[in-house]
């Protein structure tokens, strides 16, 4: 992942809302959930998720699709993959972390003391 997207990505989430609609589609999985169902979930205006919403997919965070008369977002799992692997990619001075320790917040041994 080229670094200009890392920071095109954290941008994004570096702000409440996105950082809170992201985590709700990472919860929802792959079937995702429309813009009424993310708005009802976090309290949000519809005015405000749309700009938010252009953010995250701006950033290569979200994936969309139409169901019927919805929009139907998700996260990209593929690219929040990409970042993490980015972030940690030279964790513990290059050496390869297992992904429960990464997943549980600690990547190094040493850390862990």
């Amino acid at each position: 992942m080229e670094s200009k997207m890392v920071v095109a990505a954290l941008s994004a989430l570096a702000q409440e809302s996105r950082l809170a609609i992201f985590r709700l589609l990472v919860q929802a999985g792959p079937a995702g959930l429309s813009a009424g169902r993310i708005a009802e979930s976090l309290a949000v205006p519809s005015s405000s998720l749309s700009f938010h919403l252009k953010e995250l997919s701006r950033a290569d965070l979200l994936l969309s699709r139409q169901d019927g008369r919805f929009v139907i977002y998700s996260a990209n799992f593929d690219a929040m993959n990409r970042l993490i692997a980015y972030m940690t990619e030279n964790c513990c001075g290059g050496e390869p972390c297992g992904t429960d320790d990464v997943a549980g917040g600690v990547c190094c041994e040493e850390a862990r003391a």
